[in-house]
């Protein structure tokens, strides 16, 4: 019995991914961990403690099962290489693969961007909150 690749990719993906895997791969990429995770491997792979670390210089505490989840989910996306050394203690480094680094560099564009332009949103931001109180005062 042959299996057609609908069949096949209709179980091994979740509902989501077969109505718009373009979607939920756009979600992993710039989820809250995921653009952290990128860009923080941009740089040079990483043990995951050294990342959870890494992460939390930006502010943000990350837990161990999310950063766990994140770097899984990316690593089923072909963003992210697990290297898992047969050593004692075990010793396991994260790293970008070729895909991961062209995602990351897009990622990393979008927060320079964010970086350079927040004076301007904070602007807009202002600009249309006191239109909406002015409005909703009228």
């Amino acid at each position: 019995m042959t299996v057609s690749a609908e069949q096949l990719l209709s179980e091994t993906m979740t509902p989501g991914e077969a109505m718009c895997p373009h979607r939920l791969v756009m979600e992993h990429v710039t989820s809250r961990w995921g653009v952290l995770v990128l860009i923080r491997l941009l740089d040079r792979p990483h043990r995951f403690s050294e990342l959870r670390r890494a992460i939390g210089d930006y502010g943000r505490n990350v837990s161990e099962k999310m950063l766990t989840q994140t770097l899984q989910t990316l690593e089923r996306d072909g963003l992210v290489h697990r290297d898992a050394k047969p050593v004692i203690p075990p010793r396991v480094d994260y790293s970008l693969t070729d895909l991961g680094r062209e995602a990351a560099e897009q990622v990393r564009g979008l927060a320079e961007w964010t970086a350079r332009r927040m004076s301007a949103v904070q602007e807009a931001r202002e600009g249309y909150d006191a239109r909406k109180a002015g409005s909703e005062q009228g």
